[in-house]
């Protein structure tokens, strides 16, 4: 890259909290571009580019120039039905690998989840490694592993980088929640940023990597996300007014019906 010139990169479903954030956040080091379906503020009214990521035709131009695809568009939800996770998660995101391959894009981040694993926390089966068979708790989850093993796909046999991060749960206020889990896994938003920039940045290829704040009751394993990409999480939730932690050996019990409503 020319000395000077910024890294083109494309923020997929900009509209999100968290791809409003990294918008936001990365526009001093980086040429940021928005895709999305609703602007949410008043410079997406003018630059978001809302390209229907089920069409082919419309990804493509997206990719024009660009180095790294932080992909986060998709169905967020683990309750998502059949049909919202096959259009959105599995044929959209088809579509933007293949874009990003064809345009000759070097680097792919995609924003994987915690719910691959899912039924392991369901049934406490702790401590999850990434190099561990998938075990997804939804139709959300199992998009998810198709979207990882699409990925690997594409690294292997076109050499894009592929980076993904099984994030775990951004929110402003962990401490809304009355579920250990939920704590356990909560990513904080400076924490994303730092993950994110490290899987934009790193010199690995590949990997799968688990994203979650320094919480101390956390089951996933982070050893390759802070050795490959060089995360260092700064966060957690014990540490925030008003947190206490009940440590439980082996850790605290999930209910049967999760994620139902997480």
């Amino acid at each position: 890259m020319a000395q000077g010139k910024k890294r083109r990169i494309l923020i997929t479903g900009a509209t999100g909290g968290i791809g409003l954030m990294l918008e936001e956040r990365l526009a001093g080091d980086y040429e940021v571009i928005s895709q999305g379906r609703t602007p949410k503020n008043e410079h997406q009214e003018e630059h978001l580019r809302r390209a229907d990521l089920e069409d082919y035709a419309e990804v493509r131009p997206l990719m024009d120039g660009v180095d790294t695809v932080v992909h986060l568009a998709g169905a967020a939800s683990p309750e998502s039905e059949w049909d919202d996770v096959l259009s959105a998660n599995i044929i959209g995101f088809r579509n933007v690998l293949e874009a990003a391959r064809d345009a000759g894009v070097r680097r792919f981040v995609f924003a994987s989840s915690n719910h691959v694993m899912g039924m392991r926390d369901r049934h406490e089966d702790w401590p999850v490694h990434p190099h561990q068979l998938p075990q997804a708790d939804s139709l959300y989850g199992v998009s998810k592993v198709f979207g990882e093993a699409l990925g690997r796909f594409y690294h292997d046999e076109y050499g894009l980088h592929f980076i993904a991060l099984r994030i775990g749960w951004v929110t402003g206020d962990p401490l809304q929640a009355d579920e250990d889990v939920l704590r356990a896994m909560w990513l904080s938003e400076d924490d994303t940023e730092r993950v994110v920039r490290r899987a934009i940045e790193a010199d690995c290829t590949f990997g799968l990597f688990y994203a979650i704040s320094d919480n101390p009751n956390r089951r996933w394993d982070m050893t390759n996300t802070m050795l490959d990409l060089g995360y260092r999480p700064q966060d957690d939730w014990t540490t925030l007014p008003g947190a206490t932690e009940d440590v439980v050996e082996g850790g605290a019990a999930v209910r049967d019906s999760w994620p139902e409503g997480s």
